[in-house]
This record gives structure tokens, sequence and C-alpha cells, in this order.
């Protein structure tokens, strides 16, 4: 069944129905899925979120996965991780997102972008800029997190950047041990080498990861790559 109006559109109008009728935010929205033919707010989510390509990979992933989310700056990466987050929260479960590349307004504005507002979640999602993001350091942080939870890690080639820690292979085989024995999913944003050339290939693959310094990217249970709106899977193995 397809929508009147893109969902974001829909909760303002519900929202604004809220305030005219002088009635809870979940009824209003009620009545809008009833308007558009569900019986509640929460099928009519469910349903538009399953055909989106975020809501399309989130429904492939299973606990002990490491996906792969690759692309060139300003091609929606970020933006792809934070939806899948989303995905996770309106499941019922955490989403924690390590960065060292932005501040906790930076991400909320971008939840904003794409008609979300983590506090309706009621503080299922986490946000940590440390400088000490590493494997170990996550794995700290995620002791007692539980199964199903899903963790954006903004960026992979970050992990590699201090000399102190790790090789970027070990954390990431150790990162992926983690996942499969506590059931986490483990999203990482990754750089495209910049000899990717979007004239040769429309959208990036698994042989345009930029890799500083060696990494079995067969490590990763699946894959997204992004190019001028183009959104493009790989499946286990990178067969």
């Amino acid at each position: 069944m397809r929508l009147s109006a893109p969902v974001y559109h829909l909760k303002r109008e519900a929202k604004l129905l809220a305030r005219k009728d002088n009635i809870p935010l979940h009824q209003a929205l009620d009545r809008i899925a009833a308007r558009e033919g569900f019986d509640n707010w929460s099928l009519l989510a469910s349903k538009a979120s399953a055909a989106t390509p975020a809501g399309k990979l989130f429904a492939q992933m299973a606990p002990g996965d490491l996906v792969l989310v690759g692309a060139r700056p300003g091609q929606g990466k970020t933006l792809m991780s934070l939806k899948l987050a989303l995905e996770a929260m309106r499941s019922g479960n955490r989403g924690v997102f390590f960065t060292l590349e932005y501040s906790e307004r930076d991400v909320l504005d971008r939840f904003r972008a794409i008609g979300a507002d983590p506090a309706q979640f009621g503080g299922l999602f986490e946000f940590d800029d440390s400088d000490a993001v590493s494997a170990d350091y996550i794995i700290g942080k995620l002791g007692s997190a539980p199964r199903g939870t899903l963790v954006v890690i903004d960026y992979l080639q970050l992990l590699d950047q201090k000399r102190e820690n790790p090789d970027l292979m070990a954390q990431v085989r150790t990162l992926k041990s983690f996942a499969r024995e506590r059931g986490l999913i483990l999203v990482f944003i990754s750089q495209i080498d910049r000899s990717y050339d979007p004239r040769i290939k429309s959208c990036p693959d698994i042989s345009d990861v930029r890799l500083p310094n060696p990494l079995d990217l067969s490590l990763f249970d699946k894959a997204c790559f992004l190019n001028k709106g183009e959104v493009r899977f790989q499946a286990a193995g990178f067969a």
C-alpha cells in the first residue's frame, strides 16, 4: 500500500492534529494511520521502513553480524548507518553510535534530517565521541549491552590511527568475536579509496574500500555501498 506522503510529513500532520483536537500524539498518529489504510501507526511505520534500503538491509541482519557501509564523502553513509540504528530502535533494541568525527549535536541534526528523534525511543540511543575509541574501548563500553544492540562505528579506518592500539586486522577480529559472543550487530562506516572512479563503476564495491593497512574484508558478513542515490548490497563472504 502506497502512502499519500513521506512518513515524516505524516508525523508532522499528526502533531498538528494532536494540537488542533487536543488529543495525545499517539492517538493522532493512529488516526493518520487509519486514513492511510492501517490499523495503527506501528503497522504503518513498519511497512514504510521495510520498503527503504535501510529497512531491507536491516531485515537481512542477524545478531553477531559485522556490516560495512562504504561511500565517498557526502554520499550518505552516515545517514544510512543512523537509519539502521533507527530500525534497531523501532524493533525495541538499543542503538549505539561511536565516533571520532561528529559531535552529539551533529548526529541529532542528522536524525532530524531523516524525520526522527532518538528521544522518542525512551533512552535506547547512546552516543560516544571519546578520543579513546578502539576495539578494547568499545568492548568495555558494551560489556552489558543486550543481545540485538546495533552499534555504529564511525569510522573503520580511524581505529587504525593510534600506534598504541593493536593493528586494524586484530581489532576487527576482536570485535567480530565479541559481536558473535554477545549477539550484537556492528556497523562500520568506511571510507572509499580515492582511486574509485564513478565514470567506470556507478557504485563502489568491496574492492574500493580504503585500507591504509592490511585487513581481511571477509571478516564482514554484509556490506552496503552508496553513490549518488544508488545503493548496492553485498552478502556474506563477498564472493
